[in-house]
């Protein structure tokens, strides 16, 4: 039998399919041999291209991060930067929500998480941040853009008035918040990011100097 034109498996293939899995059931799903069954081959085959499940659960988190925007860093004022990037960041994380957890645990050896953290320090030691400053800000990101991503606050609460009335008086709307979930949600964001960039803009005022005024 001749042998087929294309190869059954590539590193790119197993990768989107790994991050389905994760994106539909979470990381508790995923196994070589779950992949395996739903790329339709053997699971040593899967060690041709990665040696472990975690080198696969690695390149699925970067090929999200991949997905992120740092080329603002070097373009813009450090604030439109952070700004900008921050969108990007937490609209690629928002995506896959399932595998932020995993994300969150930092950038390990993934090439693009590393390239990430690369512009954004340099962005932001160039912008005149001294060098642990940079990183604080960084980490604040992460945890913002993280927390913001990895559920829905809207939809954490019960779609029946009755569960509120007499209990929880203050809490008489809450059983309308999944319905407007979509600008709950980012509404919380931006007012977040907008809050830090106000604090980050007085800090960087009182240790470095006048900031001009943004276009």
């Amino acid at each position: 039998m001749a042998r087929p034109r294309t190869a059954l498996l590539s590193r790119e293939r197993i990768v989107a399919t790994a991050l389905a899995i994760v994106d539909a059931e979470g990381l508790d799903a995923l196994s070589t041999r779950r992949l395996a069954t739903e790329l339709g081959v053997r699971g040593p085959s899967l060690y041709n291209h990665f040696p472990t499940k975690d080198e696969i659960l690695d390149a699925a988190a970067d090929a999200v991060i991949e997905q992120v925007d740092t080329s603002f860093f070097g373009r813009y004022d450090w604030r439109i930067a952070l700004r900008l990037w921050g969108k990007s960041y937490r609209d690629a994380l928002a995506a896959h929500p399932n595998i932020v957890p995993f994300l969150a645990q930092g950038p390990g050896r993934r090439p693009a998480a590393l390239a990430m953290a690369d512009a954004v320090y340099g962005g932001l030691v160039d912008a005149g941040w001294p060098h642990a400053r940079a990183t604080h800000i960084g980490a604040l990101m992460r945890y913002l853009v993280a927390g913001s991503a990895l559920g829905s606050f809207a939809r954490g609460f019960v779609e029946d008035p009755e569960f509120y009335d007499g209990r929880y008086p203050h809490l008489s709307q809450a059983h309308l918040l999944a319905e407007h979930q979509k600008s709950v949600d980012e509404g919380a964001f931006a007012l977040g990011l907008d809050a830090l960039l106000t604090g980050l803009s007085a800090e960087y005022e009182r240790i470095i100097g006048p900031l001009p005024p943004l276009p």
